[in-house]
């Protein structure tokens, strides 16, 4: 196995093909039981990554919306909007 790049170094792009990679092998089920258990164990690491990335990136997303003098505000965007 090569040599793997901690969880927390990868962009969420890079941390999502991966995990798609793990889930595709641990599908098949022609992975030796520790080699799963690892990918398993790697699998839920990104996921998090990924979880956290995904809420970070919602938090910097501002809803755009024009006042009734014509002037362009931001606030930031409600998750119950």
């Amino acid at each position: 196995m090569s040599r793997q790049r901690p969880v927390e170094t990868l962009s969420f792009e890079e941390a999502l093909v991966e995990l798609e990679s793990i889930v595709k092998n641990l599908e098949t089920g022609q992975a030796p039981l520790e080699e799963s258990i690892t990918s398993y164990e790697r699998g839920t690491l990104l996921k998090k990554h990924c979880e956290t990335k995904l809420r970070d990136a919602q938090a910097k997303i501002e809803k755009i919306t024009v006042r009734d003098d014509g002037t362009i505000a931001t606030q930031p965007l409600d998750s119950e909007d």
